[in-house]
Protein backbone atom coordinates (compact mmCIF):
# COMPACT_ATOMS: atom_id res chain seq x y z
CA UNK A 1 0.00 0.00 0.00
CA UNK A 2 1.17 3.19 -1.20
CA UNK A 3 0.50 6.46 0.61
CA UNK A 4 0.25 10.23 -1.44
CA UNK A 5 3.46 10.24 -2.60
CA UNK A 6 4.06 7.65 -3.84
CA UNK A 7 5.62 5.56 -0.78
CA UNK A 8 5.16 1.82 -0.20
CA UNK A 9 4.40 1.08 3.72
CA UNK A 10 7.83 -1.27 2.95
CA UNK A 11 10.09 2.01 1.60
CA UNK A 12 9.18 3.96 4.64
CA UNK A 13 10.06 0.89 6.85
CA UNK A 14 13.65 0.49 4.88
CA UNK A 15 13.79 4.08 5.01
CA UNK A 16 13.99 4.00 9.00
CA UNK A 17 16.20 0.75 8.57
CA UNK A 18 18.66 2.85 6.29
CA UNK A 19 18.53 5.73 9.04
CA UNK A 20 19.23 3.29 12.32
CA UNK A 21 22.07 1.97 9.79
CA UNK A 22 24.09 5.46 9.73
CA UNK A 23 23.40 6.34 13.62
CA UNK A 24 25.08 3.06 14.34
CA UNK A 25 27.58 3.30 12.14
CA UNK A 26 28.18 7.10 13.82
CA UNK A 27 28.06 5.49 17.01
CA UNK A 28 30.56 2.74 16.59
CA UNK A 29 32.87 4.89 14.86
CA UNK A 30 33.27 7.76 17.42
CA UNK A 31 32.33 5.67 20.99
CA UNK A 32 34.39 3.35 22.63
CA UNK A 33 32.29 2.45 25.61
CA UNK A 34 31.25 -0.78 26.97
CA UNK A 35 30.16 -4.30 25.21
CA UNK A 36 27.21 -3.81 28.32
CA UNK A 37 26.59 -0.41 26.96
CA UNK A 38 26.48 -1.27 23.77
CA UNK A 39 24.17 -4.23 24.19
CA UNK A 40 22.04 -3.33 27.07
CA UNK A 41 21.69 0.86 26.05
CA UNK A 42 22.82 1.51 23.26
CA UNK A 43 20.80 -1.17 20.84
CA UNK A 44 17.93 -0.67 22.63
CA UNK A 45 17.85 2.78 21.78
CA UNK A 46 19.09 2.69 18.33
CA UNK A 47 17.56 0.01 17.15
CA UNK A 48 14.31 -1.04 19.28
CA UNK A 49 13.13 1.98 20.11
CA UNK A 50 12.90 3.54 17.06
CA UNK A 51 10.90 0.83 15.78
CA UNK A 52 8.54 0.92 18.14
CA UNK A 53 7.50 4.52 18.17
CA UNK A 54 7.28 3.73 13.87
CA UNK A 55 4.50 0.47 14.77
CA UNK A 56 2.64 2.16 17.28
CA UNK A 57 2.30 6.15 15.26
CA UNK A 58 3.29 5.63 11.69
CA UNK A 59 1.52 2.09 11.22
CA UNK A 60 -0.92 2.36 14.33
CA UNK A 61 -0.75 -1.31 15.05
CA UNK A 62 0.00 -3.18 18.58
CA UNK A 63 3.51 -4.24 19.20
CA UNK A 64 3.55 -7.86 19.20
CA UNK A 65 1.45 -8.33 16.24
CA UNK A 66 3.93 -5.74 14.47
CA UNK A 67 6.70 -7.98 15.51
CA UNK A 68 5.48 -11.32 14.98
CA UNK A 69 6.27 -12.17 18.73
CA UNK A 70 3.61 -14.69 20.45
CA UNK A 71 2.44 -14.03 24.13
CA UNK A 72 1.53 -17.50 24.56
CA UNK A 73 4.02 -19.57 27.25
CA UNK A 74 3.13 -22.82 26.11
CA UNK A 75 4.23 -22.20 22.45
CA UNK A 76 7.54 -20.28 23.78
CA UNK A 77 8.20 -23.07 26.06
CA UNK A 78 7.93 -25.31 22.70
CA UNK A 79 9.72 -22.73 20.79
CA UNK A 80 12.38 -22.82 23.35
CA UNK A 81 13.35 -26.52 22.99
CA UNK A 82 13.38 -26.25 19.62
CA UNK A 83 16.12 -22.85 19.64
CA UNK A 84 17.65 -25.33 22.69
CA UNK A 85 18.20 -28.00 20.06
CA UNK A 86 19.24 -25.79 17.07
CA UNK A 87 21.68 -24.20 19.57
CA UNK A 88 23.55 -27.72 20.45
CA UNK A 89 23.75 -28.27 17.08
CA UNK A 90 25.38 -24.75 16.68
CA UNK A 91 27.58 -25.14 19.87
CA UNK A 92 29.40 -29.01 18.11
CA UNK A 93 29.64 -27.44 14.65
CA UNK A 94 31.77 -24.69 16.68
CA UNK A 95 34.00 -27.45 18.11
CA UNK A 96 34.64 -29.10 15.51
CA UNK A 97 35.61 -26.31 13.43
CA UNK A 98 37.64 -24.66 15.91
CA UNK A 99 39.37 -28.10 16.52
CA UNK A 100 40.10 -29.18 12.73
CA UNK A 101 41.68 -24.99 12.40
CA UNK A 102 43.22 -25.11 15.79
CA UNK A 103 44.14 -29.04 16.89
CA UNK A 104 42.62 -27.97 20.08
CA UNK A 105 39.23 -26.83 21.89
CA UNK A 106 40.37 -23.30 23.29
CA UNK A 107 37.21 -23.11 25.84
CA UNK A 108 38.01 -26.54 27.25
CA UNK A 109 40.79 -25.78 29.47
CA UNK A 110 39.53 -22.55 31.16
CA UNK A 111 35.92 -22.34 31.23
CA UNK A 112 34.33 -19.51 32.59
CA UNK A 113 32.08 -19.62 35.41
CA UNK A 114 28.81 -19.51 36.59
CA UNK A 115 28.84 -15.69 37.36
CA UNK A 116 31.07 -14.93 33.53
CA UNK A 117 28.58 -17.38 31.85
CA UNK A 118 25.44 -16.03 33.24
CA UNK A 119 26.83 -12.35 32.17
CA UNK A 120 28.04 -14.37 28.55
CA UNK A 121 24.40 -15.51 28.68
CA UNK A 122 22.32 -12.50 29.60
CA UNK A 123 24.56 -9.97 26.45
CA UNK A 124 24.23 -12.89 24.19
CA UNK A 125 20.18 -12.67 25.12
CA UNK A 126 20.25 -8.81 24.84
CA UNK A 127 21.83 -8.68 21.38
CA UNK A 128 19.44 -11.58 19.81
CA UNK A 129 16.37 -9.59 21.17
CA UNK A 130 17.68 -5.68 19.71
CA UNK A 131 19.46 -7.44 16.50
CA UNK A 132 15.99 -9.70 15.77
CA UNK A 133 13.45 -7.48 16.96
CA UNK A 134 15.09 -4.95 14.08
CA UNK A 135 16.01 -7.87 11.18
CA UNK A 136 13.96 -10.28 11.38
CA UNK A 137 10.93 -8.64 13.57
CA UNK A 138 11.06 -5.25 11.38
CA UNK A 139 12.43 -5.39 8.29
CA UNK A 140 11.79 -8.86 7.32
CA UNK A 141 8.12 -9.27 8.37
CA UNK A 142 7.58 -6.33 6.08
CA UNK A 143 9.55 -7.77 2.94
CA UNK A 144 7.88 -10.60 3.34
CA UNK A 145 4.51 -9.22 3.27
CA UNK A 146 5.07 -7.56 0.48
CA UNK A 147 6.41 -9.93 -1.87
CA UNK A 148 4.89 -13.09 -0.37
CA UNK A 149 7.83 -14.98 -1.32
CA UNK A 150 10.12 -16.25 2.01
CA UNK A 151 13.22 -17.24 0.03
CA UNK A 152 13.36 -13.65 -1.60
CA UNK A 153 12.41 -11.54 1.41
CA UNK A 154 14.92 -13.70 3.77
CA UNK A 155 17.60 -13.17 1.38
CA UNK A 156 17.65 -9.60 1.07
CA UNK A 157 16.39 -9.14 4.59
CA UNK A 158 20.03 -11.27 5.79
CA UNK A 159 22.29 -8.63 3.28
CA UNK A 160 20.73 -5.79 5.29
CA UNK A 161 21.57 -8.26 8.25
CA UNK A 162 25.43 -8.07 6.85
CA UNK A 163 25.15 -4.48 6.75
CA UNK A 164 24.39 -4.15 9.81
CA UNK A 165 27.11 -5.73 11.08
CA UNK A 166 29.84 -4.46 8.88
CA UNK A 167 30.38 -1.78 11.94
CA UNK A 168 30.74 -3.81 14.44
CA UNK A 169 32.88 -6.72 12.90
CA UNK A 170 35.55 -4.30 11.56
CA UNK A 171 35.54 -2.72 14.82
CA UNK A 172 36.70 -5.30 16.88
CA UNK A 173 40.15 -6.55 16.75
CA UNK A 174 39.95 -10.02 17.87
CA UNK A 175 38.65 -10.83 15.02
CA UNK A 176 40.26 -10.55 11.70
CA UNK A 177 41.69 -12.46 8.83
CA UNK A 178 39.96 -16.12 7.93
CA UNK A 179 38.34 -15.68 11.22
CA UNK A 180 36.67 -12.34 9.92
CA UNK A 181 35.64 -14.12 6.60
CA UNK A 182 33.92 -16.89 8.32
CA UNK A 183 31.86 -14.56 10.83
CA UNK A 184 30.74 -12.48 7.96
CA UNK A 185 29.61 -16.01 5.98
CA UNK A 186 27.95 -17.61 9.39
CA UNK A 187 26.15 -14.10 9.83
CA UNK A 188 24.33 -14.30 6.60
CA UNK A 189 23.93 -17.98 6.95
CA UNK A 190 22.61 -17.29 10.44
CA UNK A 191 20.15 -14.91 9.39
CA UNK A 192 18.87 -16.94 6.16
CA UNK A 193 18.12 -19.78 8.77
CA UNK A 194 16.15 -17.62 11.14
CA UNK A 195 14.19 -15.76 8.67
CA UNK A 196 13.24 -18.52 6.97
CA UNK A 197 12.01 -19.89 10.66
CA UNK A 198 10.16 -16.71 11.25
CA UNK A 199 8.30 -16.98 8.35
CA UNK A 200 7.67 -20.59 8.69
CA UNK A 201 6.40 -20.27 12.18
CA UNK A 202 5.00 -16.85 12.69
CA UNK A 203 7.12 -16.24 15.20
CA UNK A 204 9.98 -13.89 16.59
CA UNK A 205 10.91 -16.06 19.20
CA UNK A 206 12.77 -18.93 18.09
CA UNK A 207 14.98 -16.56 16.01
CA UNK A 208 15.88 -14.98 19.25
CA UNK A 209 16.81 -17.79 21.00
CA UNK A 210 18.74 -19.18 17.94
CA UNK A 211 20.49 -15.71 17.77
CA UNK A 212 20.75 -15.98 21.45
CA UNK A 213 22.36 -19.30 21.65
CA UNK A 214 24.67 -18.65 18.31
CA UNK A 215 26.02 -15.82 20.30
CA UNK A 216 26.99 -17.78 23.45
CA UNK A 217 28.98 -20.25 21.04
CA UNK A 218 30.89 -17.39 19.42
CA UNK A 219 31.76 -15.86 22.94
CA UNK A 220 32.85 -19.03 24.49
CA UNK A 221 35.37 -19.48 21.38
CA UNK A 222 36.81 -15.94 21.88
CA UNK A 223 37.84 -16.79 25.55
Amino acid sequence: MKDKKGISSTQRALNLWAVILIAWSIYRTYFKLPEWFDEFLAKPLVFVLPVLIYIRSVEKKDIFSGLFINKDFKIFIKEFFISFGVGLILLLTALVSIYLRFKKISFIGHFPTFEMFGIIFLTALATGITEEILSRGFVLKRLYEESKNAYSASFFASILFFFLHVPILFANNRISGNMLLMFMMTDLLLSMVNGLIMIQRKSLTVPILIHTFYNVVIALALI
